[in-house]
């Protein structure tokens, strides 16, 4: 008998098993992702344009629109917005270019914006 069963005599140890979330937050595996903090929800889920093209609509993240947003609509750096976001700015400088392809792709193509928002 081994001195873990020993000291832990009488008690019963219970075995949980931890469901981990999936790790593939960009379509890879790898380690479990950051949560990104988002200050300030959207009021509006998608945008169409007045004749929208038949393409499928660009999937904008939540956290790609609250990278976008605190750089370019409040002017913070790219270092500020990672401390707010609770992310780095290595991180935040990659939401900030997949956001800004994809909102070029949806106007110059017409296409709609669906916002999924975390969570």
């Amino acid at each position: 008998m081994c001195m873990c069963t020993e000291r832990y005599k009488g008690f019963q140890i219970l075995t949980t098993t931890v469901q981990r979330r999936a790790r593939n937050r960009r379509g890879h595996k790898g380690r479990i992702p950051t949560p990104v903090f988002i200050n300030k929800s959207v009021s509006a889920d998608s945008f169409t344009p007045k004749n929208p093209s038949t393409r499928d609509p660009i999937i904008l993240e939540g956290a790609e629109l609250e990278a976008m947003r605190l750089v370019d609509l409040e002017g913070l750096s790219q270092e500020e917005a990672g401390n707010r976001m609770g992310v780095s700015r290595g991180t935040v400088w990659r939401l900030l270019q997949e956001a800004r392809r994809k909102t070029t792709t949806a106007l110059s193509e017409g296409r709609q914006i669906n916002i999924r928002s975390e969570g």
